[in-house]
């Protein structure tokens, strides 16, 4: 039920060479290969590629009744150019796992070289290795493709590292989150004579304020809700034109999926009235949409007595968090949940361009999820 040493030489290893050749979202075509090649030694009885994307899922059946449990990791990384200065860094411009979903990747592979050796006495395990985490669209794009009934997992279990210490509640950890583009168009005029035209500074100028505006309660609430203009752009980078064309770009954040349908009505309401005062024809979509994390309890359970047995310390404190993670879609059919790997309080943030996932953390994930999973299956 362990890792040999050379496992964990091996695994860390392969690691730092998947850190080197990170692709972004729904990009993640060689990484899908790599994941297929190095579970190939370990027999799985059967692989689904493609999944939604770039998706794998290998699986290893015990042959006999019982639960379906899936674990979870990443493959995609960020645009973001790395400034670690490790050795490994990446070898691609403008790209870079600066989320640690390398790290995740490499623990779900710990599973399958132990799951290789000895399969569950009963049921299956399913190892996800999904994409387009960070856009929202990963997880969505796994769980509508029909081959994904094959694997109609009993239980859902995902780890993401982060600075601090092991932290692990059930309930809400993640919130509901996303992207609202608003699209205003009017009329360029010369801008000696703006008065002929019809320009949307002024509907911009209103709806920077205005939409934050729309949040309510702290977060310590179940009908917290918040905005957050991401983004704003307005004409031609000229002097001689009035302008005609603007954007702005928000996200939208609540506790509660319920919520969202409300504050999502409430933006439309305000953009449109905004647009209609200054005469200018409006439109928006959503991108980077995410539903709630929300862990479960019977499957918080399960992990709380892998940590305990493992003897390895967790707490609650700094959950639930504003920030977004699409493994709460898995959680609509199965009894799922989330825990988070504390890297310790001195290692840089996530995104950050001088982060790198810590290998020692790479058992120490192998263990609490191999336990979990031993305790569900045999």
């Amino acid at each position: 039920m362990t890792l040999t040493n050379r496992d964990i030489i091996e695994l860390t290893a392969w690691r730092r060479q998947l850190h080197q050749a990170p692709e972004i979202s729904n990009e993640e075509e060689k990484t899908a290969k790599e994941v297929v090649a190095f579970l190939a030694d370990t027999g799985p009885d059967k692989v689904l590629t493609q999944l939604g994307g770039h998706g794998v899922a290998a699986i290893y059946d015990s042959g006999k009744a019982g639960p379906t449990v899936l674990f979870r990791s990443e493959l995609d990384a960020l645009p973001i150019e790395e400034l670690s200065g490790v050795p490994h860094s990446s070898r691609v411009p403008g790209k870079s796992h600066m989320c640690g979903h390398d790290g995740h990747t490499a623990i779900l592979a710990s599973l399958g070289r132990q799951l290789g050796r000895e399969r569950p006495a009963s049921g299956r395990v399913v190892l996800m290795f999904q994409p387009a985490e960070e856009t929202g669209n990963g997880a969505a794009g796994v769980v509508a493709d029909p081959r994904f009934g094959e694997i109609a997992p009993d239980f859902a279990f995902s780890l993401h590292n982060l600075p601090g210490v092991l932290r692990l509640k059930p309930g809400v950890v993640n919130c509901a989150s996303r992207g609202m583009r608003i699209v205003l168009e009017g009329k360029t005029a010369h801008s000696s004579m703006p008065e002929t035209g019809i320009s949307p500074m002024l509907a911009i100028s209103e709806l920077m304020p205005a939409l934050p505006a729309l949040g309510r309660g702290t977060f310590a609430d179940d009908d917290f809700s918040m905005l957050t203009v991401t983004h704003a752009a307005m004409g031609e980078a000229v002097f001689g034109i009035s302008p005609a064309h603007a954007e702005v770009w928000a996200t939208l954040r609540t506790r509660r999926d319920e919520r969202m349908a409300n504050l999502c009505a409430a933006a439309e309401a305000l953009v449109a009235r905004i647009a209609g005062e200054h005469r200018l024809s409006v439109r928006w979509d959503y991108h980077e949409i995410f539903v709630a994390s929300v862990n479960a309890p019977d499957a918080v359970e399960h992990l709380r007595r892998a940590l305990d047995e493992e003897g390895v310390a967790h707490g609650e404190e700094a959950l639930p968090m504003r920030a977004s993670e699409d493994f709460g879609l898995f959680g609509h059919s199965a009894k799922s949940a989330m825990f988070f790997l504390g890297a310790g309080e001195r290692h840089p943030a996530l995104h950050n361009p001088d982060y790198d996932f810590p290998d020692d953390l790479i058992p120490i994930g192998s263990r609490i999820f191999m336990r979990t999973a031993r305790n569900l299956l045999g």
